[in-house]
């Protein structure tokens, strides 16, 4: 079973109060409902949301309702369930707001049907139910989104969800809208907001574990990069005293160059605050990394005047 299917199954029987069931009702009949002249028409693949649809309509409407499975796939037996409305289609449509009184088509609510926020997340609950899907953690990226046909249902759950602070875009995608969120923690929030809290555990599971993943890795290169820039540099070191020692007699320097040679060539691998705790050690003379490096400028310039 697929993580968006184990959220919607641990959240199709939570009960809520009847404005909070008719915001969601409201999001699911405006994104999946075919209205006809006399019936309406809803086809789902979760059976368990369907129940959820069907009980909400029978508690709030007591209307004539069927619910039947339909194979769409023979190979495969695939299904649909099929929910059909077959009467007090016109009272449903106007109360939860998807036609107004002359029987016009509404695919914004108006402002009662999620006044509050619990409204507000009722009607974003609806909609993740009908058409919203999340991939699992554990096996691809960070992404939740919502597929809808209409474009202005589309950028209205947007405006819900970023009133919330959830930092959602809108994007076409082939003949429908896609309403996507991207961060984790947004994410993260909006499982919390469906008070699906096992979901949330699991999920939370993981990205703790891929975020201390990745920053150890991040450790380790830059731990990496480190490294190699002391090889880098003392490569360059060691060949700078080689050439030193080809225009220059070594005897005839000075004493602190000298010494910066010795040191380096008898420990090749240091880096230069390795070389200044050691000179400083074993010749009972303080010296910095910053005189450590000063005299290699030095040895760099005797070089360029040289050649």
């Amino acid at each position: 079973m697929s993580f968006t299917a184990n959220i919607k199954n641990e959240i199709i029987n939570l009960e809520y109060h009847e404005t909070e069931l008719i915001a969601e009702l409201s999001a699911i009949i405006n994104i999946s409902a075919k209205i006809k002249r006399e019936k309406i028409d809803i086809y789902i693949e979760n059976i368990g949301v369907s129940r959820r649809i069907y009980k909400i309509l029978k508690d709030l409407f007591q209307a004539e309702i069927t619910l039947e499975k339909e194979k769409i796939n023979r190979l495969n037996k695939n299904y649909l369930i099929h929910i059909e409305i077959k009467d007090k289609e016109k009272k449903i449509l106007k109360a939860l707001c998807i036609i107004n009184e002359e029987g016009k088509r509404l695919y914004i609510p108006k402002n009662y049907i999620c006044d509050s926020l619990e409204e507000k997340k009722s009607y974003l609950r609806g909609a993740f139910l009908i058409c919203g899907s999340l991939n699992d953690p554990s096996t691809s990226r960070y992404h939740l989104e919502f597929i809808i046909e209409n474009k202005k249902t589309a950028e209205y759950i947007s405006k819900i969800l970023n009133e919330l602070n959830y930092n959602s875009k809108v994007l076409k995608r082939e003949k429908n809208y896609m309403v996507y969120i991207k961060e984790s923690e947004k994410i993260s929030d909006f499982i919390k907001l469906l008070n699906a809290y096992n979901s949330l555990f699991y999920y939370e599971d993981i990205r703790i574990y891929r975020d201390h993943k990745n920053m150890t890795n991040r450790l380790n290169n830059c731990e990496q990069a480190n490294i190699d820039k002391i090889v880098f540099s003392s490569n360059e070191q060691l060949e700078n005293i080689k050439k030193l020692k080809e225009i220059k007699d070594f005897e005839l320097l000075d004493d602190k160059i000298k010494e910066i040679c010795i040191y380096k060539e008898k420990y090749p691998e240091s880096s230069m605050q390795e070389l200044a705790n050691i000179i400083s050690i074993e010749t009972n003379k303080k010296i910095t990394k910053s005189g450590i490096n000063h005299r290699f400028r030095k040895i760099k310039e005797i070089i360029s005047k040289s050649e």
